[in-house]
């Protein structure tokens, strides 16, 4: 079994408590969202259209979505029941789609303004990585936007570990059931992450002018990349 089937029969496991969870996850989860969302949505001008990659259950554009209503929205996700955790988050909205696809095989036809991807892009090594990134720099029109929320490791020893232990410290008092620890464990094991800086090498790499990570709390990072 290769790795993006081995993912998408993890996440599709845990679909149904993926968002109640997800904020026991990340400690800093308000301002990783909501708050990043918010700094990022007063400094461009409306998007037409944003894609949202590895979308999962729409938390992500869920954010977005409170910031831009009026956007055409398009969330792609190789796991057929988080899209469908999705589709019942839009149901009756007319400018939310879901496809269900590998993005790291292609990119959906349509033109974007925006590009945004949570926590999903740390799954893949570093070469796939960088190949995602040049699609995406190519896909996005002159002044389009690159907005990853990710994982990243520190990118030093022993900040790594300093990175990793406080994490599952702070997890094991979260109120998370064993049960969804071990999950998370496993769900590691297919973490492949590279540090902010590593990451913002590839970006400017591919030809995006300006990147900045726009915000950082330990293990979460968010990096804004302009073309």
């Amino acid at each position: 079994m290769n790795a993006m089937t081995d993912m998408e029969k993890q996440f599709n496991l845990i679909a149904e408590e993926y968002d109640v969870n997800r904020r026991r996850f990340i400690p800093c989860f308000e301002e990783y969202y909501a708050g990043t969302t918010q700094f990022i949505a007063a400094n461009i001008p409306q998007p037409r259209r944003i894609l949202d990659l590895g979308a999962g259950t729409g938390l992500l554009a869920y954010y977005w979505y409170q910031q831009f209503p009026a956007s055409e929205y398009v969330l792609v996700d190789i796991a057929e029941e988080m899209l469908n955790v999705a589709r019942r988050r839009f149901a009756g909205l007319d400018n939310v789609s879901c496809q269900v696809m590998d993005y790291t095989a292609g990119l959906p036809e349509e033109d974007f303004d925006v590009i945004v991807s949570a926590l999903s892009i740390h799954h893949l090594e570093d070469g796939a990585k960088e190949k995602l990134f040049a699609e995406i720099c190519r896909k996005l029109p002159k002044g389009g936007l690159f907005v990853n929320y990710d994982q990243f490791c520190a990118g030093q020893e022993p900040l790594n570990d300093w990175f990793d232990s406080h994490w599952e410290e702070q997890l094991a008092h979260s109120g998370l059931s064993d049960k969804d620890i071990e999950l998370w464990r496993e769900r590691r094991k297919l973490d492949r992450e590279c540090s902010v800086e590593e990451e913002n090498e590839m970006l400017r790499r591919c030809g995006f002018g300006m990147v900045k990570c726009v915000y950082s709390c330990r293990k979460f990072s968010v990096i804004a990349a302009m073309k």
